[in-house]
């Protein structure tokens, strides 16, 4: 409790500076990187329906352990996940810790954002915006992960989406994510000075494009895949719970096998 005590006030009991705050900071820093890289592998993986449903399907056994087991273990995803909510609870408690919570303090970051118009100080606001939002949808999100990891599938997904009404929640989240990730990946560039070279100004504006090209191309890619199985769970509504086998697979008894 000391050293969390000493992190917001930035001081020791005996007056001299503490390195809680630095700490802090580095651990913010690390598992917001962590975050950010899983959610761009996890919008590639999602995505593998645009493939084709087979694609997304061993993609789906694969996470369950296919590469190295006989017999495909859903609990391996319910773990993951579980990883994942931790270093998620982890990551909002430690970014918290810079909020705003004195009106002078709002005061001061509102002129930096609108009146001296400071689009880095705009871009912080869009992450803590977003991750107020990810905090409950994402907990969702990552709860149903844990829950029902065996309702993960071509046509599992779909259901989830479309009868299950859960697309909507994945549209308002997606937004968010994709927010949060590609803008914070950006400022932990230019606060670490990777990629910025030996101009910083030139290097934190090449970045900056990039960013925005990234959050396009993953905005479009990710909410292809999400029409996808919208359209998918559209069609096979009629077969809400049937779960998908690939072709080579012969079509027998479809409740013992969780995709």
């Amino acid at each position: 409790m000391a050293s969390i005590i000493e992190g917001y006030l930035g001081k020791r009991v005996d007056g001299t500076k503490s390195r809680m705050p630095a700490r802090l900071d580095r651990w913010q820093s690390w598992s917001g990187l962590i975050l950010g890289l899983f959610i761009v592998g996890h919008m590639f993986f999602t995505s593998s329906i645009l493939l084709g449903q087979k694609a997304m399907y061993l993609e789906s056994k694969l996470f369950e352990g296919s590469f190295f087991l006989d017999t495909p273990q859903p609990i391996l995803v319910s773990i993951s996940a579980m990883i994942v909510l931790i270093l998620f609870v982890i990551h909002a408690a430690l970014a918290m810790r810079k909020f705003p919570y004195k009106w002078k303090e709002y005061k001061v970051l509102k002129t930096h954002a609108f009146s001296l118009g400071h689009t880095d100080t705009i871009l912080w606001m869009v992450q803590a915006l977003t991750g107020f939002v990810m905090f409950f949808l994402g907990s969702v999100h990552l709860w149903m992960m844990i829950s029902i990891p065996d309702k993960i599938g071509p046509y599992a997904s779909a259901d989830r989406i479309y009868s299950d009404h859960m697309g909507w929640l994945y549209t308002l989240l997606m937004a968010a994510v994709l927010l949060h990730a590609v803008v914070g990946l950006y400022r932990l560039s230019v606060k670490w000075g990777i990629g910025v070279g030996s101009v910083p100004r030139e290097g934190r504006r090449r970045n900056k494009k990039l960013m925005w090209i990234a959050l396009a191309f993953f905005a479009v890619m990710g909410y292809s895949a999400l029409a996808t199985y919208w359209v998918s769970g559209y069609h096979h509504r009629d077969q809400y719970g049937e779960r998908y086998r690939p072709p080579s697979t012969p079509l027998t008894a479809h409740t013992g096998d969780p995709s």
